[in-house]
């Protein structure tokens, strides 16, 4: 099996490559990390010629993702350099480094549920993660979520691996440092370990607090150098997005589009293994419910985009790869299991289709990229 992982693993980040080589080019909502990573790698530590104080967006974001993604892509970045190479490749490079760490992130995360629920989940994890379009899209997408996403991979999987501790540790620097709203997803999974008593308050509270002592000091140390005030991003976002309710202003969608359009959208047809997974796995009733708590409270916001919830997708990928797994465990006890399994290998087909065609879409999507080069 772990040939098979090897093998599954190279697939993987091929295709996800393969999508950055057929969508190059990016848009205005990347705008933000993609400059901050090319003034990194080009102006280096003369911050005054950084674009972010000529064009500073709605609200401030962090440094510290595209300092991590500068700081690996610079070699590659500087031998490109130095062989005459454009910048158009330094980007290829940097959304490369950012696809390479979170599929990084993913692979341990698809660890611990190969430890938690075993080889077959895990398995069908990647094959369902594979199938499906906008995981693998995002993933090289120097957006804000996704530069989350490695930080909640990571959570995520420690939490499957019973490690309270790093858990809390590691969830606090994406809700403080990355996305304010992780608070409801990853707190919806700390909730349920306190119901149950696999961690203490106490624990809680000490960790939460070395937590806070630690992300927020280095954002704030970090992000007040580089935007030259004291700032705390993520606090500022937050007041936009909750408090003043702002980014409705970039339109809105109803409360259960998320529901009936992101999610279908993102899993495609594995979205239909999700209403057996408790029936047939009791054990993915954890998974499940931080995500319909964390999908269904962040639907009170009115601006809506898939790439919210994006956190969720490997998550509920693990709940559907459960029920794939009894399946195709089964699949040689009756004539109805042998059709189930055949259904199963239908519905990835069906899913590479769909994929196939909305990356076909997508790299129709960037007119202005395409006027650039041509």
């Amino acid at each position: 099996m772990r040939l098979v992982e090897k093998v599954l693993d190279c697939l993987l980040y091929s295709l996800s490559l393969f999508y950055i080589a057929v969508c190059p080019f990016t848009k205005v909502e990347e705008s933000y990390n993609l400059q901050a990573m090319h003034d990194l790698l080009h102006h280096g530590a003369d911050v005054d010629q950084y674009d972010h104080h000529t064009f500073p967006g709605v609200v401030p974001r962090t440094f510290l993702g595209p300092l991590c993604v500068a700081i690996i892509s610079f070699p590659l970045t500087s031998m490109v350099t130095l062989l005459g190479g454009s910048k158009f490749i330094h980007q290829l490079i940097v959304r490369a480094v950012l696809t390479c760490l979170v599929l990084g992130s993913f692979r341990v995360y698809r660890s611990a549920v190969r430890n938690r629920f075993g080889t077959q989940v895990s398995t069908w994890l990647t094959l369902l993660t594979m199938s499906q379009f906008h995981f693998l899209f995002y993933s090289s997408r120097p957006l804000p979520n996704t530069m989350a996403l490695v930080p909640v991979l990571l959570s995520l999987s420690f939490w499957l691996n019973s490690n309270p501790t790093m858990f809390i540790f590691t969830a606090a620097s994406s809700i403080l440092i990355f996305r304010g709203e992780l608070a409801m997803f990853l707190g919806a999974i700390l909730l349920m370990e306190l119901l149950v008593g696999k961690v203490s308050l106490l624990r809680v509270l000490v960790v939460g607090l070395v937590s806070l002592l630690v992300w927020i000091p280095l954002t704030v140390a970090v992000d007040s150098f580089f935007w030259g005030r004291l700032l705390w991003p993520e606090a500022k976002v937050m007041h936009f997005n909750v408090v003043l309710n702002k980014s409705s202003d970039w339109g809105v969608q109803p409360l259960l589009w998320y529901f009936y359009s992101a999610l279908p959208r993102a899993l495609g047809s594995s979205l239909l293994l999700l209403p057996l997974a408790p029936i047939l796995d009791r054990r993915t009733i954890i998974l499940l419910f931080p995500c319909i708590t964390f999908i269904s409270l962040y639907s009170l916001l009115p601006h809506k985009e898939l790439r919210f919830i994006i956190y969720t997708f490997p998550v509920l990928n693990t709940a559907a790869g459960a029920t794939a797994a009894r399946f195709w465990i089964n699949r040689s006890k009756s004539f109805l299991s042998r059709l189930i399994s055949l259904a199963l290998l239908g519905h990835l087909v069906l899913n590479l289709l769909a994929s196939s065609t909305l990356l076909h879409i997508s790299s129709l999507n960037y007119p202005g990229g395409q006027a650039i080069r041509t």
